[in-house]
């Protein structure tokens, strides 16, 4: 037990995976308010955790409680609904982070998984005050969106986007490839924005724009959650000058070189790269994420 314990703690805390973090800090968000929902309604008969879960934690569509509630954008995105919403989240996310992050380093994974939690978070409020659909029978008032769907989908999407060749083999079904995989959930997101879960559905879509631009942006040069992640840095208070340039250069990718073997990645899969730009890829994903 001990040992099996050790092995968590190691993949979700000391791993420098942001993937295996993100779905510890989902699962246990999970397990503890649910585990205190259950106790609460079978010891003494009340729905008090729920209720305030529900109030304070879940994003509502209705502009003016949104306002009083400011940080549910952020807290939606690691509440679920049920066992299996979680589940199939969790599974998803796991398949695909992996190969993000095989092939773009772990420290992207965090800033996307919150970009398209936002991104999902804006397109429902939107839409639910903006539509006809929505507006004229007040949807917003009683409507709070849940769930890491749209964080999950724009790593899906940014995955699928760079590698859409890459097949994953699924039960029953076989090798598919990323790119009809995903376009088969957006598509099944598309056609559910009129139905009962019209918000889900809305926010997958905000995830998946979210995911297809960034990685669409990153192959242009343009990454921008390393762009984000320079804003909090401290500017260094003294200048080191060094005269090993062939040692910087070996250690540090040139951004143009990393550009071009993700587009031959994308256009050829992983298995085209040399050994050479393999390497190179390999050490801009430890100096960088």
């Amino acid at each position: 037990m001990s040992t099996l314990w050790q092995n968590i703690q190691y993949k979700v805390l000391r791993s420098g995976s942001k993937l295996n973090l993100l779905i510890g800090i989902n699962i246990i968000v999970f397990l503890l308010v649910n585990i205190a929902d259950v106790f609460a309604k079978f010891l003494f008969n009340t729905t008090a955790i729920s209720y305030y879960t529900n109030e304070y934690l879940l994003l509502p569509a209705y502009l003016p409680k949104l306002l009083t509630r400011f940080w549910t954008p952020l807290t939606y995105m690691f509440m679920h609904a049920g066992i299996w919403h979680i589940l199939f989240n969790m599974l998803w996310f796991y398949w695909f982070g992996q190969i993000f992050e095989e092939y773009l380093g772990k420290k992207r994974t965090l800033g996307l998984y919150i970009m398209g939690g936002l991104a999902g978070a804006f397109l429902y409020v939107f839409s639910y005050n903006v539509f006809p659909i929505f507006t004229h029978v007040h949807a917003a008032e009683g409507s709070t969106l849940v769930g890491a769907s749209a964080s999950v989908m724009a790593i899906m999407v940014a995955t699928a986007t760079l590698l859409p060749d890459y097949t994953l083999p699924l039960i029953l079904i076989g090798p598919v490839k990323l790119k009809w995989l995903v376009l088969f959930f957006i598509v099944i997101d598309f056609l559910g924005i009129t139905g009962l879960n019209a918000g889900g559905e809305l926010s997958h879509l905000g995830g998946a724009l979210i995911g297809f631009l960034y990685i669409k942006q990153l192959q242009k040069g343009s990454d921008w959650i390393g762009n984000i992640a320079k804003l909090f840095k401290p500017k260094p208070k003294l200048k080191i000058v060094s005269n090993n340039q062939s040692r910087k250069a070996y250690d540090l990718p040139r951004q143009e070189e990393i550009d071009l073997i993700l587009d031959k990645i994308s256009r050829s899969g992983y298995d085209s790269l040399s050994k050479q730009e393999k390497e190179i890829l390999f050490r801009a994903s430890n100096n960088e994420g």
